[in-house]
Parts: structure tokens; C-alpha cells; sequence
């Protein structure tokens, strides 16, 4: 069978894929720091020969920021699916160096209780994770001489630096980049050795308020009392904002959200998660969000209202005896489900007004941007099939998990290019990404490899 000579050319090329990781681990792509601009150039010029060395034609494209690694394979109109792989080369800066043990653009081997690791910036988000799709082509094409599917590379340099170029460059290359399914992997595993498919990204909503009072600071030797104190109000308001169960108070907060079927609550009930670590790595002892849910319910399928920034008044050294004029709140609503961004913030908006005060006003930042939730259809015939091929690599069931965070990526592959996303990572929640001493164990990246090649047969053979 192909596959079996696949996954044994993996098997007996990993030291030498270890070393091309190496070799791109060391070049310095930061890309938010000016300083390293030719370093973003060299990764991305290292990443367009690699490909070129595989037999995949690839292009360093220009922008008005880092280049794009755009490559292709296979025929248009070829009776076989079509995927695009998306990756990023940049990394985050290393600040602060002092906390790094070794060089973090000198990687290192290093032994763990978890196993062997290679310690360096970049190593998991997001180097190593992309290699492990291009190795797994590397093997296709060595043993067969071709790839089984059509496939687009497309490689960015800006994602670590708020990807300013990205939207303007695949809006003028909808047609070139357009295919049946995107498959990113930027992604973690929900827990030790337990696949990943990432069914749901929650979407952002930002906002931000002053509440004003008098027209300037008033000493509260005159007017504490009958004076009214925005710092008071604003934390009045604050307080309406969910009930004593947790629940978000704000009328129609949760127009859209859906309830989480029983086959994915089975998945995650047994996908290895430990509530316990979970919540006592940062000193808490219990969950705190909306009562009824489970810890992983409320961190991947419940919309959330956090209040991210709160200050007002004096703030030096010592007391000064005053009623500011204003105080300021800032928020962020994470989305899930079919919540409509614009909708949620008039909804929200209208809640902080009508709870002013008499001579109370308020106003509001105009120029904060909201996003929706991404819901993976996860009963397309990829998404099965990639289950199956990840559960027989890593000998347990894969899971469909949801994630906290957002990937605006993902979204843009569907609101620009229309095509579904879907997300395999083999990171581990330990790896320290944008951290001092980020590291991603050898066992993500062989495994890694193997995986990508037998979900690439799958998606084939389906």
C-alpha cells in the first residue's frame, strides 16, 4: 500500500526533517520589529526553495509589507480534490531574553519528562506545524513520484504582526487561491496525545465607554455627596451586566447562540481534559462562568462579556480628595454560534445607556471592529474522513473541539473566498507560545507528519 511506504519514509527521514526545521528555526522572522525585515525576506525566500527542491513551484509574492510563499500542484480541473494549506512564517519577539535558558534562534534537543523537544522561538506557532504538512509531502513525493490531491501552498509573514497585508492580497487573488477546503494548522491539541479537529472558533466584539460626570474634577470636600462620582456610576453599570448566575444581562446577548449537540459533548467529555490542572495552573479552584455549563462548554460554546480595563481618577502616589470627571470601561465579548457582531454591540450599548444616571453621559470609541464566530460544517465528507485518518495514527479517537480564541484566517477564507476551513494541530497546551522558551515536542512534530500524510490519503480516497 502507498501509504505504508509513506509513512516509512517518514519514519526514516525524520532526522534529516529535524534539520530543515532546524535551519528555518534560526532565521530570525519577527515580523512586527523593522530591524528584522530581511529576516522575514530570508524565511520566506528559505521556504519558496524547499518547496522548489520537493518538485512544488512556489513564489515569493511581494507586498506592501512581508511576502507571501504562494506554491501549486497538481492540474486545474484534475478529477481529484483540491486543498490549500495555510501556515505562517513569522514569530513573535523574544522579550524578555533573560527568561530564555538557550539562544531562542539557536535551537536545541532538549529531554523532557514528556519526551524530547525542540526548544526555540517559533518552534510550535508556527514553523514546526507548518513543516510537518511540507514533509508530509516531501515523503508523498519521494515514494510516488507525485501528490495525491492538488494542492496550494500559501504561506504568510505578517499573521504575528496583525496580518495587515493579507485581506488586500487574497481579495486580488480570489481565483488563484480559491479551493474545496482550506486546512490550517495553527492549532493545539485539546490534550496530550488526543487529536484535534477545531469545529468552532469564537468570534470579538471590542467596545469601549467614558462615562463623564461634572465638567471637571471636583474636590469632594465641596461636592462629595451630593456630587454624582462616574467612577461610582461606571461601576453600578459594570454590575447589571450579568446576573448571579453568570448569565450576560443584556437584552438579545444570546440571539444566535445554539446549544451544543450530544455527540460533540461526549467528545469533549472524554477527550482527556483535566478540569483540575486546568483551573489550578492559574490559582482558581473552580469555574466562574455561567452556572449549567461545564468548564469546556464555557471556554469553547458560551459567549462571554469581559471587562478587560477599568480606570478613573487619581492614580499617583498617596490620596488626593477628588471626584474625576471621568471614568473609563473597556470590554470584549467573545462570539459563538450565529451572534451577530453589529446587532450585540447596539444591544450592548443600549444596556450602558439606559442605566445613566441623571447628569451621567456617556460616549463611546468609534473605531473598534467586531467579527463573527466561525462554525465548521463538520459533516462534510473531509471532516470524517480526516477524523478517521488522525484516530488511526495516534490509536484514539479523534475529537471535534471548539476553541476559545479567535482565527481570523479562518474567517477570511470563508467571507472572501467562500471555502471551509479546517483545523489539525498537534501543539501542546505547555509549549509556551509567545513565551520565553517556546518548544514543540518531536512526538507533534513526527506524529504531526505521519498525520498530515494520511489525512491527505483520506481526503483522496474518500
Amino acid at each position: 500500500m502507498a501509504l505504508d511506504q509513506v509513512l516509512a519514509k517518514i519514519d526514516a527521514d525524520l532526522p534529516a526533517a529535524m534539520d530543515r526545521l532546524m535551519e528555518l528555526l534560526r532565521i530570525q522572522s519577527i515580523s512586527t520589529d523593522p530591524a528584522f525585515k530581511e529576516d522575514c525576506a530570508k524565511a520566506a525566500d528559505w521556504l519558496v526553495a524547499d518547496l522548489n527542491a520537493i518538485g512544488i513551484p512556489a513564489e515569493k509574492r511581494e507586498t506592501p509589507g512581508h511576502a507571501m510563499v504562494v506554491g501549486h500542484v497538481g492540474e486545474a480541473g484534475a478529477d481529484v480534490p483540491h486543498v490549500l494549506f495555510y501556515g505562517h512564517y513569522d514569530v513573535q519577539p523574544v522579550d524578555p531574553l533573560e527568561l530564555w535558558n538557550s539562544a531562542p534562534f539557536d535551537p536545541q534537543i532538549e529531554d523532557t519528562p514528556h519526551g524530547q523537544v525542540i526548544r526555540g522561538r517559533g518552534a510550535s506557532d508556527d514553523k514546526g506545524q507548518l513543516m510537518t504538512f511540507v514533509e508530509a509531502c516531501r515523503a508523498w513525493k519521494a515514494v510516488n513520484g507525485s501528490l495525491p490531491c492538488r494542492i496550494t501552498f500559501f504561506f504568510e509573514g505578517e499573521e504575528e504582526s496583525g496580518s495587515p497585508s493579507l485581506v488586500p492580497f487574497m481579495e486580488a487573488h480570489k481565483d488563484e487561491l480559491k479551493a474545496d477546503i482550506a486546512l490550517i494548522c495553527d492549532t493545539s491539541m485539546v490534550s496530550r496525545g488526543v487529536p484535534s479537529i477545531a469545529s468552532q472558533l469564537r468570534g470579538m466584539l471590542k467596545d469601549e465607554f467614558t462615562i463623564t460626570g461634572p465638567r471637571i474634577d471636583l474636590h469632594s470636600g465641596s461636592y462629595g455627596g451630593p456630587g454624582l462620582n462616574p467612577l461610582r456610576e461606571i461601576s453600578r453599570i459594570i454590575s447589571t451586566f450579568h446576573d448571579d448566575q453568570g448569565r450576560i444581562a443584556v437584552e438579545g446577548f444570546y440571539d444566535g447562540v445554539h446549544e451544543v449537540p450530544e455527540d460533540q459533548l461526549r467528545q469533549w467529555q472524554n477527550c482527556g481534559f483535566d478540569e483540575e490542572e486546568y483551573l489550578g495552573s492559574v490559582g482558581y479552584t473552580q469555574p466562574h462562568g455561567e452556572a449549567g455549563y461545564s468548564t469546556l462548554e464555557q471556554q469553547w460554546a458560551r459567549p462571554t462579556l469581559e471587562v478587560n480595563g477599568l480606570w478613573g481618577g487619581y492614580q499617583g502616589a498617596g490620596t488626593k480628595t477628588v471626584i474625576p470627571s471621568e471614568a473609563h470601561c473597556k470590554i470584549t465579548c467573545r462570539l459563538v454560534g450565529d451572534m451577530d457582531p453589529d446587532a450585540l454591540r447596539k444591544n450592548f450599548r443600549a444596556h450602558v445607556e439606559a442605566q445613566l444616571s441623571t447628569d451621567a453621559k456617556v460616549t463611546w470609541n468609534q473605531d473598534l471592529d467586531g467579527s463573527a464566530a466561525s462554525v465548521m460544517d463538520i459533516t462534510r465528507p473531509e471532516f470524517t474522513a480526516a477524523r478517521a485518518a488522525l484516530s488511526d495514527e495516534w490509536e484514539r479517537e479523534a475529537v471535534f473541539c471548539g476553541m476559545g480564541g479567535s482565527i481570523p484566517i479562518a474567517g477570511f477564507f470563508k467571507s472572501i473566498l467562500g471555502m471551509e476551513s479546517m483545523l489539525i494541530g498537534f501543539a501542546n497546551d505547555d509549549d509556551a507560545i509567545h513565551s520565553p522558551n517556546e518548544k514543540y515536542d518531536v512526538k507533534s512534530f513526527h506524529k504531526g507528519i505521519r498525520s498530515w500524510a494520511r489525512v491527505l490519503e483520506a481526503l483522496t480516497a474518500r
